[in-house]
């Protein structure tokens, strides 16, 4: 599959103010929550609904609705704890996983340090959430967990993407299909998105 950059200009308009270094960090947070809602709008396309009826003040009808409980979100720690407060705001009764991984700087592997999701994971799709997806490391290490517990369905969701990480991804795990708000140039020496917007983590949690 391959990688979906989801295309508009409230997109375009509130990646560029994420990108800006000015930006302070209140206003980050509340940008990548807003393009995480972007973002699920876009991966959730395929959702499947369930007739229901109800009473509208009017009459009684028949209206479509999501069953939550064929999905998960499960962001990667810490960053993707960023991008959830958006995924909530609109599938309220969303059940939350939490995969812990941290990059190693000399190495630039991902290290994992903490593992909980649901214990019904593998009954339902799993959409995980990281803000960048730069080597692919982590993001491929997550997906193997998830698949681990059984999981037939997994996508994949970031505020920025480089295509370093969306080559490793697609080699490895070519059935998850990825979304992003912009994909960017290439990585730097380090291992940074470029031109990005920094440490993702550090300017949500205010830490830099």
């Amino acid at each position: 599959m391959k990688a979906i950059e989801v295309k508009h200009p409230l997109i375009e308009h509130k990646v560029g103010i994420l990108r800006d270094k000015r930006t302070g960090t209140k206003e980050f947070r509340e940008l990548a929550s807003e393009l995480a809602m972007f973002l699920c709008y876009e991966a959730m396309n395929d959702a499947v609904t369930d007739e229901v009826e109800i009473e509208t003040p009017m009459a009684k009808t028949k209206v479509k609705r999501i069953n939550e409980d064929r999905y998960a979100f499960v962001p990667i720690l810490r960053a993707g704890m960023g991008m959830s407060e958006g995924i909530t705001r609109i599938i309220p009764n969303a059940k939350i996983g939490v995969i812990g991984l941290y990059r190693n700087e000399e190495t630039l592997e991902p290290v994992r340090y903490y593992y909980k999701v649901p214990k019904d994971i593998k009954d339902r799709e799993v959409i995980l959430l990281d803000p960048m997806l730069a080597t692919g490391g982590s993001a491929v290490d997550a997906i193997k967990m998830i698949k681990e517990d059984g999981v037939k369905k997994i996508k994949f969701l970031c505020l920025i993407a480089a295509p370093e990480g969306i080559k490793k991804v697609e080699e490895t795990y070519p059935d998850v299909q990825i979304y992003c708000a912009k994909i960017d140039d290439h990585l730097n020496d380090i291992g940074y998105i470029v031109p990005g917007l920094g440490d993702a983590g550090d300017r949500i949690f205010g830490i830099k």
